[in-house]
């Protein structure tokens, strides 16, 4: 239905289309749903500038005609928090072998987008201003809604935000009702067609607020924090904030800026008198000198933040708060990437948003648990595949230390999708782009931007000229950090193709490119045009550096090697850190009859790609689903020099048969000795080391010996094998390197429940991950429980936000108080109410000990 009162001016989502002479008297809410959106926030003053809208929304997945209406009654809505994605939800009507969980076969979307349903659904809130502040203008801010939101405040339609990635915001001044009336906000959000090459998740799905301002106040995301000269002994910070006078009169202000240390204290502070004409903005730039800076780290990522305010004499009219790090990058053709002056080679990770059974929900907790894993691993960057992620997650890689590449966009005009973001790129592109970086330019931890990923026509004449056009709008809003984009030699491309990316070559800092260093692999058809490509690049063009925006996980020794020894080479991005939900099964390997042919498709596509039902997981990752250290990261451990040896064995392959390893994928072996059933048979022991001679020992006898094969860090065996204790031990000529070892474990005796942290907050934005564990009487997990089902049963103030484990074909729910564990663990994730307390989680399983484990909550 089109809604004729729908101002032209708000079709755009970044207008404020009030005009001073008409600027109505509004007051701030009743802050009865009030929580906190995040531990940093960025450019907010606690509660009173900005304020949670997260909670208590009507939620129905019809396409109501009319809902936008205010007179609509919603009584038989469900009641929903934010963030919410309902395409992880249970579907109605399950039936086995067809619908099962969030999964259909059915499903639009297939395999690509893990067999998960989109379509159309309605969100509404009702909300009551009060008298209690006046002239002030206040604005509704979305950090990301998949996809095409269209929103209405009491009947008026302020306008339509289509991709699904990108921060947007509406004026809400203009058409909020008098004081004790109701407001009704109403967003219509469609994700339709096939739009996504992986799960995207469908609804408000990351954070929404409200900010109240008066009339002259600072612009939103208008704090631009850069520190251009910075060492131990100081640092150059240079403030640009951006002021906007929404009344009808000059004003005249005072503007101050303080800076607080990690610590808290004040170490500079800038003030200047500014006079700002009617109905105008301006944009001043201050300078502080900080001495002794705390400089942000990998290891010490230090934290700084800016109080700006706004005064009219001796009343703060506006105050915003914006954390930014001191520290210096640098990116040279001969040194390489440096940070604060000392060379690094990134360790990377490509990761996609979601956060397995929570589905695509973004919150802080989420997502710095999804970096501590990585840190604690050794990755030292992650890639933002292949789109601007959510807020929380530039927080949390801000406080623990983690370097991000922020990409834009996966698709320009060519689709890969018929409903993807081609219908888009040439009225959005700017404005996306322009949301992505004004947000995101203050986060330390954003060291590039990424303009796109294997984009289809990046070799042609029409793909140069976008390139050119969408890095200097980067350079524009940010000259501080270097553009970048995802290259790939792959079809459509040809070997023609690969020569006519010189020119869009040009429009880059950094050269990025997926999987050149696998050009010889086997599951490639092409010769060896690449051979040696990033050395003639480099002699070409020696002031820049290059980097594998993604890499495979069996390559992950040739890449790092490769940035060992050629200082341009600044790092890689393995596909990928965490497995995700879609593109299913394509890290999955697959047992077949010895007697068919190698895989010959480009990529592995033409198999992996097929609908393989239930599979609905990648398998991709270094992590499973829930978290859980997988082979490739044993392997990745030895690459990077955190572990001198691991051992895994193979999952045994039926006579006849052979393993077909997927080409984003890695052998499928796993850290067990416990195999009942395999005695007296042959197993096969990959042993991953750097050391020349790997040794096995089983029960303390030497059993068998190798040279580890040259440029190679694997050995592997095969023995017989018996129950008990095996260890391999790495030798160089005499002297022991290192060892690790496997045993076999006990029968299932009980259900081990544990978390990190014993008290969480009483926050909805608290999480509590609850890891469940099999154990024997010894207290082992027991490796190869992978069909037993767990019932949970939850007492206190809180609620199961998810249940999971790392099976990428286990298609039942993730919301039920049910879930079968795999190789022994599972997971579930709790979600705090606002209530401080005790949460109890027992678990039961028939014929084990049960497992309980207590909560608290303040």
């Amino acid at each position: 239905m089109k809604n004729t009162t729908t101002p032209d001016k708000l079709n755009q989502a970044y207008s404020i289309s009030t005009v001073a002479n008409s600027l109505k008297r509004v007051y701030l809410f009743i802050l009865t749903s009030i929580i906190t959106v995040s531990p940093s926030m960025a450019q907010s003053n606690s509660n009173t500038r900005t304020i949670s809208f997260d909670k208590d929304w009507a939620f129905t997945k019809t396409n109501v005609i009319g809902a936008e209406q205010i007179h609509l009654d919603d009584s038989k809505w469900r009641k929903v928090n934010l963030p919410h994605d309902w395409s992880i939800e249970d579907l109605a009507n399950q039936e086995q072998g067809k619908v099962q969980g969030p999964f259909s076969k059915n499903s639009i979307g297939k395999a690509p987008t893990g067999w998960t349903v989109g379509g159309t659904a309605w969100y509404q809130k009702k909300f009551v201003t009060e008298k209690n502040k006046e002239n002030k203008l206040v604005s509704i801010h979305f950090d990301g809604v998949y996809m095409n939101a269209d929103v209405w405040l009491n009947g008026v339609h302020l306008g339509n935000h289509p991709y699904g990635y990108t921060p947007f915001y509406y004026d809400l001044t203009p058409y909020l009702k008098s004081a004790g009336e109701e407001n009704i906000i109403a967003v219509k959000v469609r994700n339709e067609g096939k739009n996504s090459r992986w799960y995207s998740g469908s609804g408000i799905y990351r954070h929404v607020w409200l900010t109240v301002t008066d009339p002259v106040h600072v612009d939103t995301w208008g704090i631009n924090i850069t520190t251009p000269e910075v060492t131990q002994d100081k640092a150059i910070v240079k403030i640009s904030s951006t002021i906007k006078n929404k009344q009808a009169s000059n004003s005249d202000i005072l503007l101050v800026t303080n800076i607080l240390n990690p610590s808290g204290k004040i170490v500079g502070s800038t003030q200047k008198k500014l006079q700002l004409e009617a109905g105008k903005s301006i944009i001043d730039e201050q300078t502080v000198t900080i001495s002794n800076p705390a400089l942000w780290s990998l290891e010490t990522p230090q934290l700084y933040k800016a109080i700006t305010e706004i005064k009219n004499g001796d009343k703060t009219i506006d105050e915003v708060e914006t954390n930014f790090g001191i520290r210096s990058i640098k990116f040279d053709g001969t040194e390489g990437f440096s940070l604060n002056g000392k060379k690094l080679i990134l360790k990377g990770g490509c990761i996609h948003h979601d956060n397995g059974p929570l589905g695509a929900v973004s919150v802080y907790k989420a997502e710095e648990r999804k970096i501590e894993i990585l840190k604690k691993n050794g990755y030292n960057a992650i890639r933002a595949s292949h789109n601007p992620p959510s807020q929380a997650l530039l927080d949390a890689c801000d406080k623990l230390g983690m370097l991000v590449m922020n990409e834009a966009f996966d698709t320009w005009i060519k689709p890969k999708n018929p409903e993807d973001y081609n219908l888009n790129f040439n009225a959005w592109w700017q404005k996306d782009l322009e949301a992505m970086i004004l947000r995101d330019r203050n986060h330390p931890s954003i060291i590039m931007w990424s303009i796109g990923n294997e984009i289809y026509e990046a070799p042609d004449l029409i793909g140069q000229e976008i390139g050119k056009k969408l890095a200097n709008e980067v350079r524009k809003l940010d000259p501080t950090r270097p553009v970048t984009e995802a290259m790939v030699y792959l079809p459509p491309y040809t070997q023609t193709a690969l020569k006519d990316y010189k020119s869009h070559l040009e429009n880059l800092d950094v050269d990025g490119y997926n999987y050149f260093l696998e050009s010889k692999s086997i599951h490639f058809q092409r010769d060896s045009a690449t051979v040696d490509f990033f050395d003639t690049q480099h002699a070409a063009h020696p002031q820049k550096t290059y980097v594998v925006t993604e890499s495979l996980p069996l390559f992950a020794l040739e890449n790092w090697e490769k940035s060992e020894r050629s200082p341009y080479m600044i790092g890689s991005f393995k596909w990928t850190a965490f497995d995700y939900i879609g593109e299913a099964g394509i890290g999955k390997s697959r047992i077949k009859p010895e007697r068919l042919p190698e895989l010959k498709g480009i990529m592995g596509m033409g198999q992996f790609f097929k609908d393989e039902w239930p599979i609905f997981n990648s398998g991709t990752g270094d992590f499973d689903l829930i978290g859980n250290k997988k082979q490739a990261s044993y392997y990745q451990d030895v690459v990077w020099r955190n572990s001198p040896i691991e051992i895994l064995v193979h999952n045994p392959i039926p006579e006849g048969m052979k393993e077909a390893v997927a080409t984003w994928g890695f052998p499928d072996v796993i850290k067990s000795w416990t195999w009942p059933g395999q005695e007296g048979k042959k197993m096969q022991v990959h042993v991953y080391t750097r050391s020349k001679v790997v040794k096995l020992e089983l029960n303390g006898k030497l059993i068998a010996e190798q040279i580890v094969p040259e440029g190679s860090i694997t050995a592997i065996f095969e023995i017989e094998y018996q129950p008990g204790t095996l260890v391999a031990k790495g030798f160089d000529g005499e002297k022991k390197t290192g060892e690790s070892t496997l045993i076999t474990t006990g029968k299932p005796s009980a259900i081990r429940l544990s978390t990190d942290r014993s008290t969480i907050n009483a926050d909805l934005n608290d999480l509590s991950y609850i890891n469940v564990e099999i154990i024997d009487q010894k207290g082992n997990i027991v490796p190869n429980v992978d069909d037993l089902e767990i019932t949970y049963q939850l007492t206190g103030n809180a609620s199961i936000a998810g249940v999971g484990n790392g099976n990428v074909a286990d298609m039942s729910s993730f919301q039920q108080n049910h879930k079968k564990v795999y190789q022994g663990r599972g997971l579930v994730i709790l979600r705090p109410n606002e209530f401080s307390g005790k949460i109890t989680l027992k678990a039961q399983a028939k014929g084990l000990a049960a497992g309980q484990i207590e909560i608290r909550t303040k």
